[in-house]
């Protein structure tokens, strides 16, 4: 049964905000500085409200629809930008339509939540839903796709994808599962970077550690685990936290295989779902937008 409540869980809610914050302050700058950095964001800041695109609403693509939200149109800081994908021959899986709206919009709507409660970023109430073909994708510098075991992406989009990612743009994908969904995800994502492993996410890597120390993490199941009381799916049993860096070290692809973070996400106002995996999917996705925003 779906449910339209926006009811975040209670230890999402109930964390004290001076605690969270104060991880994302620096030392005070001296006054040159502050003077010099302000100036800097401000410029900034203006230039990415200029370049940000209206909210747009894909009403017969919705898998989980929600209101729309009031502030839906606000510019802001930071923005929940959802990958539109062809998923091709896997298209038939979900209809014409796809994988890619997958728990769209509720999953987006109730992360941003956790997002403006957990930080001071400045952030829309709305998704942003983007393609790769035009060159939209790089007003956004935080991306999320999901059921990556079912896209398939044309050979410009791929290469629109490699620029997006070494101009500085951040991709994190989600909620795909097994050796099969793995198979199908590598024939996209070897295109965009032929040259460039896919590695595990060390420990200490900077990426568990931005804002929120994450370091024994759990696999996050999606809501199938209500019905078969599996955390994980097809033969995927062990969770993956994988990415592929680039030449400087930074995390530009975040790969959450065999988990299914936005499940957590969409779920976190249902009791059905446990807590547990709904906190740390939404750590881990705030980790991801802080470490985009800061390396």
């Amino acid at each position: 049964m779906r449910t339209q409540s926006n009811r975040i869980p209670y230890a999402i809610w109930a964390a004290p905000r001076h605690a969270i914050l104060k991880h994302i302050r620096g030392p005070p700058p001296n006054a040159r500085r502050l003077l010099i950095r302000g100036s800097l964001v401000a410029i900034s800041v203006t230039a990415l409200f200029a370049l940000q695109a209206t909210f747009r609403q894909f009403p017969g693509m919705e898998d989980d629809p929600v209101p729309v939200p009031p502030d839906a149109y606000e510019k802001t800081e930071w923005a929940f930008t959802r990958l539109m994908y062809p998923s091709g021959r896997h298209a038939s899986v979900f209809g014409q339509i796809g994988s890619w709206p997958t728990d769209y919009p509720k999953a987006d709507r109730q992360f941003v939540q956790g997002v403006r409660r957990l930080t001071r970023i400045h952030t829309r109430s709305s998704e942003q839903v983007v393609d790769l073909d035009g060159d939209e994708v790089f007003n956004w510098p935080w991306l999320y796709a999901v059921e990556v075991g079912h896209w398939s992406l044309t050979d410009a989009e791929c290469a629109k994808m490699r620029e997006y990612l070494l101009r500085g743009g951040f991709f994190m994908c989600d909620d795909f599962h097994g050796s099969g969904e793995w198979n199908v995800f590598l024939e996209s994502i070897q295109r965009v970077f032929p040259d460039r492993p896919i590695v595990e996410i060390d420990n200490q890597d900077p990426i568990f550690h931005v804002l929120y120390d994450i370091g024994e993490r759990v696999q996050v199941p999606g809501i199938q685990y209500w019905y078969t009381g599996r955390i994980w799916e097809k033969d995927g049993k062990t969770p993956h936290w994988r990415a592929i860096y680039d030449d400087a070290g930074r995390v530009m692809v975040a790969i959450c295989f065999n988990q299914d973070n936005g499940d957590a996400w969409e779920w976190a106002d249902h009791p059905r779902y446990p807590e547990r995996y709904t906190s740390q999917a939404y750590r881990m996705g705030i980790n991801y937008i802080i470490y985009a925003m800061t390396h």
